[in-house]
């Protein structure tokens, strides 16, 4: 692969790409590159969560440092 393309696509020793054929053209990107809307479905298949406001995300992660920080 010639350099100009290695530095484009930010490659390196030991880099994995895909390739994709899209009819007489090749396209080649580096492998774990995703769109947002890509990274969405995978976190939340059902949709988007339930908003929540700022006094609940403390209160979520308060609870999560206590329970964690825990003696048992």
């Amino acid at each position: 692969m010639p350099a100009e393309v290695r530095r484009k696509l930010g490659l390196g020793p030991g880099s994995v790409m895909d390739w994709d054929e899209d009819g007489d053209q090749v396209v080649v990107r580096r492998a774990g590159t995703h769109t947002s809307e890509e990274l969405h479905a995978a976190l939340f298949p059902i949709g988007a969560p339930t908003q929540r406001s700022l006094a609940d995300l403390k209160d979520g992660v308060r609870r999560a440092v206590k329970e964690r920080h825990a003696r048992r």
